[in-house]
């Protein structure tokens, strides 16, 4: 097959590829990388499939590629908890977070959490400086509590770099 002709059937079915991919991973930044895994998955095997199962068996591809990623190490590595062990740690009085904001004073670190820009804005005011639940940040932003859980996850690693940023070791 011609760059052009495969540059064709990834315009063609892009979207059914990608959309395949999101429905089942649920997050839209791996469902573009899983896209396109398949057309570089489909790519090498192209000439295995005869033109008119083309849509079935990119849809089969796709399927096995998102199934692959849950099934994988890494998901289940960067995965959050239920508990949100890590964000309780944030909590802790002896969490590095905790211990700057005891030496260098708590209106830095405050500072900081206003300047984060939406969505982690008003879970992180809430969590952090209301020191409200999950669940309670959960029912006053009308968010599923798996939202509200990775908005803290990536809002905590955001403050962490600025805090990295101005040298504090964290």
């Amino acid at each position: 097959m011609t760059n052009e002709k495969f540059k064709a059937l990834v315009e063609q079915h892009e979207r059914l590829v990608f959309t395949i991919c999101y429905q089942l991973v649920q997050d839209y930044h791996e469902a573009q990388n899983l896209a396109q895994e398949t057309f570089v998955s489909a790519f090498t095997h192209i000439d295995s499939v005869s033109e008119q199962n083309l849509r079935a068996w990119l849809a089969r591809i796709a399927t096995n590629k998102a199934k692959d990623y849950l099934k994988s190490a890494y998901n289940k590595r960067v995965t959050l908890s239920e508990d949100m062990s890590e964000l309780d740690l944030l909590r802790s009085e002896s969490s590095p977070e905790r211990l700057y904001i005891s030496e260098e004073g708590e209106g830095n670190i405050r500072q900081m959490i206003l300047n984060l820009k939406e969505p982690y804005h008003k879970v992180s005011v809430l969590f952090f400086l209301e020191e409200r639940s999950l669940d309670e940040i959960s029912e006053l932003l009308n968010r599923p509590k798996k939202t509200v859980q990775t908005q803290l996850y990536r809002a905590r690693q955001m403050l962490q770099k600025i805090l990295k940023e101005e040298g504090v070791q964290v």
